[in-house]
């Protein structure tokens, strides 16, 4: 299961990776929340793209390979990314609004989900 889960959500940052590299201008209109975010920034969003395809690449591998090390590789950036959009959602006052929502099923979510089933991957011994 642990593993279906990696895919899962390794899949779903490479869907996302693509969204924000291949249409940048429609993420950045319709995702709710970006806007409030300031102008949009071209090289900004797709180094965001990067770090979506760095991580579900990552995931994947770790779901192909049951490895751990690539597991964790691949949640650091979404629960990085999480754990700045509570600190957002704490300054914006605590809303229970769209935003608020979308954050919790588009990012905390998979980054929750990413960092339980990586540490539920055996670690692997290295031998000296």
């Amino acid at each position: 299961m642990n593993r279906v889960i990696l895919a899962g959500v390794g899949g779903y940052s490479l869907i996302n990776a693509a969204y924000i590299w291949v249409a940048t201008q429609h993420w950045y209109a319709n995702v709710p929340g970006v806007l409030q975010t300031g102008p949009l920034n071209f090289h900004f969003a797709k180094d965001v793209a990067l770090a979506f395809l760095s991580s579900g690449l990552a995931l994947i591998w770790a779901a192909r390979h049951a490895d751990r090390s690539a597991a964790v590789c691949g949640m650091s950036w979404l629960c990085l990314h999480a754990l700045f959009h509570i600190w957002i959602w704490v300054h914006r006052g605590l809303p229970v609004d769209f935003i608020a929502f979308t954050n919790l099923a588009g990012i905390q979510l998979p980054a929750g989900l990413a960092i339980w089933a990586a540490m539920r991957l055996p670690a692997r011994r290295v031998e000296a």
